[in-house]
């Protein structure tokens, strides 16, 4: 979560307050259509005569000797949210975080297109940009299926620490209080880092879990990160890590599995990890889940007019060498 001076920020024109059926079905089609027709290529690039003839089912298959495809979502709501979608290449479905409430609609319709039946959902933290959707889909299934929920659940003692959000426990019990009364989706808490889970040709690590012993930002700094990886790629996902955790992760044996190709920005980008971490390992390209006001700093007066710490952490890049960028405000960005 954006820390809460970014409550004085425009976050966008549209809002997404009281969705009626008619614009689920937009959302939902607007999901089908970004896949089908391409929108998972750059944003600079243009889509092929041979990728246009391509069906659904020849888009969403899982290059040969890949173990996994993945997709960057957009926000839908100009505003923060954390969302990744992966596909093995068995065609079962991983979800990390998912992002905000304001983001189920476009989130349905995606999950929709690849069967409705996610095989493990893995959520970082119990921050509302990155578990609105999945309390949606628990609450209201809607088609979706989840056959099992991995996160590391924080200690009681840090739940009511975000003074500026004081009914942030509350909300979180309430999502420990769903995943408790579920019967026909396995939730596994992992408490210990260093375990692996195999699904099909993908492989998902855990490298660190909630932090009760670290007393600042507690939610950001409980961020379970994750390690995944095929024979082709690696991905590091830092959730919204904060300075402490990084540099616990950096001291602990783990350190070892931080190194990899693609390396989701923590918290956004911005207010995340500090220079020191991101120096203490080799990645060769940045997944942002940002929108373009966080991305540009944009307080409402122009880029750099806010009091995020994006542009610091993007000249943190460019000294570290890192030329690929991957910027959800920029479109859905897929990854084989």
């Amino acid at each position: 979560m954006v820390s809460p001076d970014t409550a004085i920020y425009p976050k966008g024109s549209y809002i997404m307050t009281d969705i009626d059926r008619r614009q689920f079905v937009r959302r939902s089609l607007l999901a089908a259509s970004a896949l089908v027709a391409g929108a998972a290529i750059s944003p600079t690039e243009t889509v092929s005569a041979s990728r246009r003839q391509q069906t659904p089912r020849q888009l969403l298959r899982v290059r040969g000797g890949s173990g996994f495809k993945l997709w960057q979502l957009d926000t839908q709501c100009n505003d923060i949210g954390n969302s990744y979608v992966l596909l093995t290449d068995k065609g079962r479905v991983c979800v990390i975080d998912g992002g905000f409430k304001d983001d189920i609609y476009y989130l349905r319709g995606f999950l929709a297109l690849l069967g409705g039946h996610v095989d493990t959902w893995f959520l970082s933290h119990p921050h509302p940009d990155h578990m609105g959707t999945l309390r949606d889909v628990l609450k209201q299934p809607m088609g979706i299926s989840i056959r099992r929920i991995v996160h590391s659940r924080m200690d009681e003692s840090i739940l009511d620490t975000e003074p500026w959000a004081p009914t942030r426990g509350d909300a979180t019990r309430a999502l420990y209080a769903q995943f408790d009364a579920l019967r026909d989706t396995e939730v596994i808490d992992v408490q210990q880092p260093g375990h692996t889970f195999e699904i099909d040709g993908l492989k998902v690590k855990v490298l660190a879990v909630q932090n009760p012993d670290i007393h600042k930002n507690c939610y950001n700094n409980s961020s379970m990160v994750l390690r995944a990886w095929d024979k082709r790629k690696s991905i590091v996902f830092l959730g919204d890590a904060g300075v402490e955790e990084g540099r616990k992760l950096m001291q602990s044996p783990w350190a070892a599995d931080l190194p990899c190709d693609y390396l989701q920005m923590a918290h956004h980008g911005q207010a995340g990890c500090d220079e020191a971490f991101y120096r203490s390992f080799p990645f060769r390209a940045c997944l942002w889940s940002t929108p373009r006001w966080v991305w540009d700093n944009d307080g409402g007066q122009g880029p750099g007019s806010g009091k995020l710490k994006t542009l610091i952490v993007r000249g943190w890049m460019d000294r570290l060498g890192i030329k690929e960028h991957h910027v959800s405000w920029q479109g859905l960005w897929e990854l084989d």
